[in-house]
């Protein structure tokens, strides 16, 4: 890595979501030493850098999970040769079946370690899993509150149905990979189309109405679309309503109709 001759502090953690108590350690160090896993990400691979100006430096789990505490040390100190400071969380681990923690990683090393305690929010201690277990329960307000920003996917658009243009509202349907999926139903958001945030209500969950396979798909209010290619993102907002099943599609169109008007409301 030539970059990492001038880098004297490094924060070390998955860092997945980047949220507020990330944001603490980020704070103290130079640069990232990211923990890439490749499964159940707020924040997939490279998309960590997009929420921080610091250089990010990644590690794949898989190279380094077998290394032993002492051999991990090592590898930190042959990659940041003039390594003063290590900033890491009160919780880590490191090292084969995560035999090291800070204290070890003090007893091995002559660098400066700085250790963060917990952060909470309104008594909720912060964690990447406990925002995923919000997304999933679909209490995207708290999960928003935790990470500091409103939760955001991306995917590609794919062809749909064909049934929203035809009979329902026009909709972006995405092919979206690797992310941690808020729970089935309906929500306000925001769709970025050619670098433009655009009010939305977008739907993800199994099309229970018509086909029963999984879709995400959003609709732009306010705003008629032409073809639509590449890569589209959904920022959540706030939570509308679960998924459900109604008795044909006037009947679900007339709930997207509240849902539209639900999503105006919220988007204000």
């Amino acid at each position: 890595m030539k970059f990492n001759n001038n880098i004297k502090s490094i924060a070390i953690g998955s860092f997945d979501g980047l949220h507020i108590a990330h944001q603490t350690l980020i704070e103290k160090a130079d640069a990232l030493v990211i923990i890439e896993r490749n499964s159940g990400y707020l924040t997939p691979g490279y998309k960590r850098a997009l929420y921080t100006d610091k250089v990010c430096c990644f590690y794949h789990f898989d190279k380094v999970k077998s290394l032993t505490p002492h051999a991990f040390v090592e590898k930190l100190e042959k990659d940041f040769p003039v390594l003063e400071t290590i900033v890491v969380g009160y919780d880590f681990h490191f090292g084969k079946e995560k035999a090291g923690n800070a204290e070890m990683l003090q007893s091995l090393c002559d660098k400066e370690i700085i250790v963060i305690d917990e952060v909470s929010y309104e008594d909720v201690p912060i964690h990447s899993r406990t925002i995923k277990k919000y997304l999933r329960e679909g209490k995207v307000a708290m999960a928003n509150r935790l990470l500091g920003r409103d939760y955001t996917i991306e995917g590609s658009v794919i062809r749909g149905q064909g049934l929203g243009k035809e009979e329902l509202f026009a909709t972006l349907n995405l092919d979206v990979n690797h992310y941690q999926l808020p729970l089935e139903g309906v929500y306000a958001t925001q769709t970025q189309i050619d670098g433009r945030w655009l009010n939305s209500v977008s739907f993800l969950g199994h099309r229970v109405t018509t086909d029963g396979s999984y879709a995400v798909e959003t609709h732009v209010l306010e705003e008629s679309l032409g073809e639509v290619e590449g890569s589209v993102s959904i920022k959540f907002i706030e939570f509308i309503r679960e998924n459900q099943k109604f008795n044909g599609l006037e009947s679900l169109k007339r709930q997207i109709e509240e849902d539209i008007v639900e999503a105006q409301k919220s988007l204000k």
